[in-house]
């Protein structure tokens, strides 16, 4: 059970003048930056203040695995956001407040992870938040599984600040479902209820009953005054004692404080005003109409209640560990730096048959068994994807995660368990659905978050399913968003190679995987897989270069053998990573694409990329169709002696 804080009426005085101080050092930030969204940072003042006493952070040592988790999944609100850090003690100084989204600041226009300490992740599009405070609170649940037994070394909260935007987004639902199935009751939802989006009351487009919407997923609901800190109090002391996840309905006014402009829809993405700002302080009677970041010192104090509090957990908590048992001081390392080089990789058959899906399957296993954070799950394909660890139960008992069909919570949640601190996740799916997670992998990449994606089923050779699940523009897609590396191997030994670079690239990986068995060649070197391309069949002085990726690589092959025998030197370049290949320099380049060779790229994707090294694509120019595999790529042209002929006539 957690413990309870109290609030009583003669607390009163001080908690306005904390949530005046929030509110007015809110809209200064914003009015200084003539940029921003005051509103709902003002509506919530009272609410962020009570707040500060149930909270344990540890401002500082931001990364303090025992933390609870606050995040704030409407990231618009961002002034509010700096500052509170500012006021609790974080690495958030008075200037950079004066600096809101201005170049090279630490306070963006929307949070991100890794500039502002404090920050636990990067948040912004509506909703992702919501899933990202569901993912914490898997993987809290997951880590109190592993660590905890006669010492309790797992056991915060995770808090998460929404409003009535990130609940109409679909994501929310997939989360919050899962959230409730699950039981997460470390999970605190608080509501910014104040009625208002960007064009006018919700009540223009929404009119759900959310009480009843949260209670039929298996949450624990309370309402409150979003403006009595008594009555915001008793919800977060009724809410952190429940069993199941906890919605707080905070009812509140946007812009509360204004004199003019509370509860007005103009409030939420533009500044007051200075002259409305100034009426509105002195109405309150908490500073002068000229007072401009104004904190006084006894407000501050109170916010530093936070600091000193985290300051002494964390050092009861470091106590802790020195009782731990020795396996579980290793089990900890091994969680925080994962040891990479014990894994021990299956082997494979030069000469054999096997979908890259199905070696992948193989290599998760090995991995999962040499380290144990390693864990993930697919969204309801796990069979089809091959992503099953095998003597691993499900979560959250082990390691096997069933998201259900939720890809677009699933990305997001995979973010959280990855900034969790302990966790190296995956996630999987059909390749062709990787569109319904492209906003959780784009923040993914902006993060530098090290996760895995398994897309299988990455091209036409899906086969009788059709075009609607036959990947044709996402390839392109993934390798144009920066920071993302996208991995299509080959074959399985390709496959081993990428998982070995993949560790130690500090940013999201995705590895494209066939649903049709491919030939198996020799052993791919790890420095040849590092550069993102390499021969796979040489010729001297070649005279045509064909460079390719998957399974297109064996179509390769048998295209150069045709060309051959024609009397044409022909050199193969396998490309399984072409976000490495743009990183290597001229020389390189120039080695595997001489100037003096006719350069063709074969590809069953869109492709349009490949021009910057080719002179001459063969790639899809429309969606696909439903037949066998075999037959589609024959259909569209994607034949060994049809491509031979076409070069052979341009040759």
């Amino acid at each position: 059970m957690s413990l309870a804080v109290s609030i009583t009426e003669e607390d009163i005085p001080t908690l306005k003048r904390m949530a005046d101080c929030v509110r007015f050092l809110s809209a200064d930030v914003v009015q200084k930056a003539n940029s921003g969204h005051p509103g709902a940072a003002m509506g919530l003042a009272e609410v962020v203040s009570v707040l500060t006493f149930h909270l344990r952070l540890s401002p500082k040592n931001p990364q303090w695995l025992n933390r609870d988790r606050l995040v704030f999944s409407g990231g618009h609100t961002s002034a509010l956001i700096y500052s509170l850090l500012h006021l609790w003690g974080f690495n958030v100084k008075l200037d950079d407040l004066q600096s809101f989204r201005q170049l090279d600041s630490i306070t963006p226009g929307h949070p991100e992870y890794g500039l502002t300490d404090g920050i636990e992740i990067t948040t912004g599009p509506l909703g992702q938040g919501v899933a990202n405070a569901v993912g914490f609170a898997m993987a809290r649940q997951y880590a109190a599984s592993l660590l905890n037994d006669t010492i309790t070394l797992i056991d915060h909260n995770v808090f998460c600040l929404c409003g009535d935007g990130d609940l109409q987004e679909g994501i929310s639902y997939e989360a919050c479902s899962l959230a409730g199935h699950l039981k997460l009751s470390s999970l605190i939802l608080l509501y910014d209820c104040n009625n208002i989006t960007i064009e006018g009351n919700v009540n223009l487009a929404w009119s759900e009953n959310i009480t009843k919407r949260f209670l039929a997923q298996d949450w624990s609901v309370f309402e409150c005054d979003g403006h009595n800190p008594i009555s915001i109090n008793e919800a977060l002391n009724r809410a952190k004692d429940s069993l199941q996840p906890s919605l707080i309905i905070a009812h509140t006014k946007i812009a509360q404080g204004s004199k003019n402009f509370s509860g007005s829809a103009k409030t939420h993405g533009a500044p007051l005003g200075a002259d409305e700002i100034a009426i509105s302080k002195e109405m309150s009677g908490f500073c002068k109409a000229e007072d401009v970041f104004y904190i006084p010192d006894d407000v501050k104090h109170k916010f530093r209640t936070l600091f000193d509090m985290g300051s002494a957990l964390e050092y009861q908590w470091n106590m802790l560990l020195r009782n731990i048992s020795e396996e579980k001081k290793e089990l900890i390392q091994n969680l925080i730096a994962p040891p990479f080089s014990t894994v021990q990789f299956p082997s494979f058959q030069v000469g054999a048959m096997l979908a890259t899906r199905a070696s992948n399957g193989a290599i998760l296993n090995a991995i999962a068994k040499a380290l144990p954070g390693f864990l993930g799950g697919s969204a309801d394909l796990a069979p089809s994807n091959n992503t099953i660890l095998k003597d691993e139960q499900n979560f959250p008992q082990g390691r096997n995660i069933h998201f259900g069909i939720r890809e677009h919570a699933m990305g997001a949640i995979m973010n959280a368990f990855a900034h969790y601190g302990l966790f190296l996740p995956y996630c999987a799916t059909f390749f062709v659905f990787s569109d319904y997670m492209l906003p959780a992998i784009r923040l993914a990449a902006l993060m530098k978050t090290q996760c895995f994606y398994i897309f299988t089923h990455d091209s036409i050779g899906v086969g009788e399913d059709g075009a609607t699940h036959q990947p044709v523009e996402q390839l392109s897609h993934f390798r144009s968003l920066p920071n993302l590396y996208t991995f299509r191997p080959a074959d399985a030994h390709e496959n081993i190679a990428a998982w070995r670079v993949a560790f130690h690239i500090h940013a999201p990986v995705a590895f494209v995987l066939s649903r049709q068995n491919l030939p198996i060649y020799d052993k791919c070197l790890v420095e040849d897989m590092e550069k993102g391309a390499y021969v796979i069949r040489g010729s001297i002085e070649p005279q045509i270069i064909i460079a390719s990726s998957g399974s297109e690589v064996a179509l390769s092959i048998e295209v150069a053998s045709i060309l051959e025998d024609n009397g044409i030197r022909v050199q193969v370049v396998s490309v399984p990573c072409f976000d490495l290949l743009l990183e290597q320099d001229a020389e390189y380049r120039n080695l595997l694409f001489p100037e003096d060779s006719l350069k063709i790229a074969i590809e069953a994707s869109r492709g349009l990329e490949w021009y910057a090294f080719v002179d001459i694509l063969f790639a899809m120019e429309s969606f696909g169709e439903s037949a066998p595999g075999e037959v589609l790529f024959k259909h569209f042209g994607f034949d060994a002696e049809c491509i031979a002929q076409k070069i052979l006539t341009l040759y």
